[in-house]
């Protein structure tokens, strides 16, 4: 009854009208959950930095040469591998491909690992990092992004599930092939995409 009581103050069962866009054995979150794996980092915009490197023409950007590139208003759902999914999340930010405007990168490249402030990795591949709806955001709902939901800077790939978003990014490794980031290193699935349930590895 204790979890039952939970669930329906914190999150609820999608109703048929939603299967198209709520994905296998996820629950509409009431509010927006923060999840967050060690300390949260307490980075301004002005001492914020990003770094592009690996096989990619280095570069060094701040918050504000990505404020001074074209900007994006997004609406996207959301989807957390632990269960809870928040629909049509409002952000502002920079689309991806808008971004790689701005940088060189190899050919050769076949997979990205995100780095963030705090030391936390995630991996995507190159194919997954470059589509259209992708973007880093620095807004939420018309606030500035909190440091618990990534800010100043996250980005936002709304086909995986978020823990591919990575929360305080601050810079891209392009590589010639996959490697894993920390989560992935530790039991989650390499890609984890929501509609095929991709929650975790099967390597253990």
């Amino acid at each position: 009854m204790v979890y039952l009581a939970i669930m329906g103050k914190f999150f609820k069962k999608p109703g048929p009208d939603l299967a198209d866009r709520v994905p296998p054995g996820q629950h509409l979150a009431n509010g927006f959950p923060v999840l967050t794996y060690g300390e949260t980092p307490q980075v301004s915009p002005e001492e914020w930095t990003f770094k592009v490197w690996g096989l990619a023409e280095p570069k060094s950007l701040t918050y504000q040469d990505f404020m001074a590139m074209s900007q994006s208003d997004f609406t996207a759902d959301f989807h957390c591998v632990t269960t809870w999914s928040k629909l049509d999340v409002r952000w502002t930010g920079v689309k991806v491909t808008d971004f790689m405007a701005h940088i060189k990168v190899d050919p050769k490249a076949t997979h990205i690992m995100q780095h963030c402030y705090g030391g936390y990795t995630t991996n995507i591949s190159r194919e997954d990092f470059v589509r259209s709806e992708n973007f880093f955001a620095h807004t939420l709902f018309g606030e500035p992004l909190p440091a618990e939901h990534g800010g100043p800077m996250r980005l936002v790939i709304p086909h995986l599930y978020a823990w591919k978003s990575a929360k305080w990014i601050n810079g891209l490794e392009f590589l010639d092939q996959e490697m894993l980031g920390f989560w992935e290193r530790n039991g989650y699935h390499r890609r984890g995409e929501p509609w095929a349930e991709e929650r975790y590895s099967n390597r253990f």
